[in-house]
């Protein structure tokens, strides 16, 4: 995608100024959460079961295997439960916690927390999918949240709402790039860990760590239950099947990026596999009962071919593909059913063709894939079906379309289905000199478009028709809860394109079901906020070592509640020291550190980790 906006600015001309690197401040951290410092998440609703997550930050100390606690119930106060168990986590996968919880109710609101050594997680409150036909069904569609470009004002938003039955997230969750890489705004100056391009298991687990510390993240994910896929920037920019552009030789061999980058985004994040112990395949229907199929596509890693711009012979090779024979037999297969009414296409990619004075612009997205995405078209007309629509973020801008055939007219003829593009959270916008206006005069089939605001989509679906209400935030330089409408196109039942209205979609009468508290229950609900100033709360927190097992050196992710001198400090299993690292007076906040362990014999060891506060001690392994 980054590419997209090179080429653009090429094209037309355009100056871009480099922003001055200004002086970087520390990442947020809540010690009132401990030991679930990334709070809870849910995910992949189905009638009768609910992902739910966490990730335990382990005492000083400690070594092995912890031992989680979760419960289900019916009420806030956790009294009327439904299910409970335990789980145990390893520093295998990063000492998070995923459990499928099995034997629910469906369309049914439920509380969940977790906990370990007597300490409660924070509670989330998530819901299942109904079986029978609905009145509407509510979704907020989100994309590319980049976290160094400025506030997750968005997610703040859409958790004050409190009006969707689920959270759709299109991609680029994380961005891999380095400090300072891409669009890192310095009015809101916040800066990601690693510093570093993540490349490595431990570079992207860091990432995921540094994103779920967010408190909006935090609390959007306590309270909606999420139904993700990954984009490019999970892994790199602009990723295919065998590599990427963001990725050289010097990196290292492709595949063990693609894998690692899978594995951390499994492991901290509420999504279910296709097939258990496949971390590879992440296209999967969620259904809604009889109203609505959700069909999550993977238009990046499973079967994409390597981006070949958007003209000659390569890109018009009628068997080129962006989805793989076998996702494009899934998808094709599920667009045929008749017991589901709507079939929404959730992908990452625009649909819909975009050109500039004539020229295709972009082969990252459909653009780059012509002959697959008129097989689709073609097949949707041919089997007559109908209420089809393809939700799409990655473009970081807002578009409502149809989706044209060869015989498209302004009035909506020779459509063959509609898109919905939801805005970037973050991520800056389209940046050419052409307005909204040209381009809709260049690409008729484009009947919204918004360039430059950063929002979300709330989609809301009936029986008679599907629409999109865009809004958009007031700023991403701070933390701000204001925002504003954009505007709003549906699709009718039987129809296959866009109609506009003035008239938001208002959610249904039941969707003001009590929000999860914001606190653990150690904090009385009476309490607005917890105590800040507890011994417990002044100590420096280890919240992880990456990556252990080590093979040449380790990276700390420590939190210290103030300025500190840190000592790191490698001993043996008898205690004896074999490696030293000062640190003189380490900022405030959320850091990272790293230590050089090439030379070290593989083994056992402790790594104690002193600060004002006083020290921990950890078991690592070296291989």
């Amino acid at each position: 995608m980054k590419n997209l906006f090179l080429v653009l600015g090429f094209l037309l001309c355009i100056p871009f100024a480099t922003a001055q690197t200004p002086e970087v401040r520390s990442l947020s951290f809540n010690p009132a959460l401990k030991p679930f410092y990334h709070g809870v998440a849910s995910g992949d609703p189905l009638g009768d079961r609910v992902i739910i997550w966490t990730r335990v930050t382990p005492d000083s100390g400690f070594a092995g295997a912890a031992s989680v606690e979760w419960r289900m119930a019916l009420d806030t106060g956790m009294t009327q439960i439904v299910q409970s168990g335990t789980h145990t986590t390893h520093d295998s996968v990063d000492y998070t916690v995923k459990v499928d919880v099995t034997g629910l109710s469906p369309n049914t609101y439920y509380y969940y927390e977790f906990t370990y050594n007597q300490k409660h997680s924070i509670r989330g409150r998530t819901r299942t999918t109904p079986v029978s036909m609905q009145d509407s069904l509510r979704f907020a569609v989100v994309s590319c949240s980049n976290y160094e470009a400025g506030f997750f004002n968005v997610y703040h938003v859409i958790t004050e709402r409190n009006d969707v039955d689920a959270l759709i997230h299109l991609g680029d969750y994380i961005y891999e790039y380095e400090h300072n890489g891409y669009a890192f705004n310095s009015t809101a100056n916040r800066v990601w860990e690693p510093s570093s391009e993540i490349i490595t298991l431990a570079d992207y687990r860091t990432r995921y760590s540094c994103y779920k510390l967010d408190d909006d993240l935090i609390r959007l994910h306590q309270q909606y239950p999420f139904i993700m896929v990954w984009d490019d920037h999970e892994s790199a920019n602009d990723s295919w099947m065998n590599g990427a552009e963001n990725h050289d030789a010097s990196e290292g061999p492709w595949i063990d990026r693609k894998r690692a980058s899978q594995r951390a985004y499994m492991e901290w994040l509420p999504i279910r596999p296709r097939n258990q112990g496949n971390i590879q395949e992440i296209y999967r229907k969620i259904n809604f009962g009889p109203l609505v199929d959700l069909l999550m596509l993977d238009t990046r890693l499973i079967g994409r071919e390597q981006q070949s711009g958007t003209t000659g012979s390569t890109v018009n090779d009628p068997n080129r593909t962006l989805l793989g024979t076998t996702q494009y037999n899934w998808l094709t297969s599920n667009l045929m059913t008749n017991a589901v009414q709507w079939k929404v296409m959730a992908q990452q990619v625009m649909m819909a063709p975009l050109k500039v004075a004539g020229f295709a612009i972009n082969g990252d997205q459909w653009d780059g894939y012509p002959a697959e995405r008129n097989k689709i078209m073609s097949f949707v007309l041919a089997n007559d079906i109908r209420d089809v629509a393809v939700l799409t973020g990655d473009i970081h801008c807002s578009w409502g379309n149809d989706i044209p055939t060869a015989n498209y007219q302004s009035n909506g003829s020779g459509s063959a289905f509609v898109e919905f593009v939801t805005p970037s959270i973050t991520s800056p916008g389209f940046p050419v000199g052409v307005g909204a206006g040209v381009v809709k005069l260049m690409n008729p089939h484009v009947k919204f478009v918004n360039l430059d605001l950063h929002g979300f989509i709330l989609l809301d679906i009936n029986q008679l028709r599907i629409q999109s209400d865009w809004f958009f935030v007031n700023t991403i330089d701070q933390a701000s809860n204001g925002y504003t409408y954009g505007d709003s196109w549906y699709e009718n039942h039987n129809e296959r394109f866009l109609r506009h209205t003035s008239t938001v979609a208002f959610p249904r009468h039941d969707m003001d079901k009590i929000p999860a508290p914001k606190w653990p229950r150690e904090y009385e609900e009476v309490i607005v906020d917890p105590p800040t100033s507890t011994q417990e709360e002044e100590s420096a927190v280890v919240v992880g070592v990456y990556p252990n097992p080590f093979t040449e050196g380790i990276s700390l992710q420590l939190y210290l509640p103030q300025a500190s001198n840190v000592q790191l400090r490698l001993l043996d299993m008898s205690g004896r020291l074999l490696a030293l690292r000062n640190v003189s007076q380490q900022p405030a906040g959320l850091g990272f550190l790293t230590m050089d362990l090439q030379s070290t014999p593989a083994g056992i060891y402790l790594l104690q980790v002193r600060t004002a506060g006083g020290e921990q001690v950890l078991r690592i392994v070296k291989q």
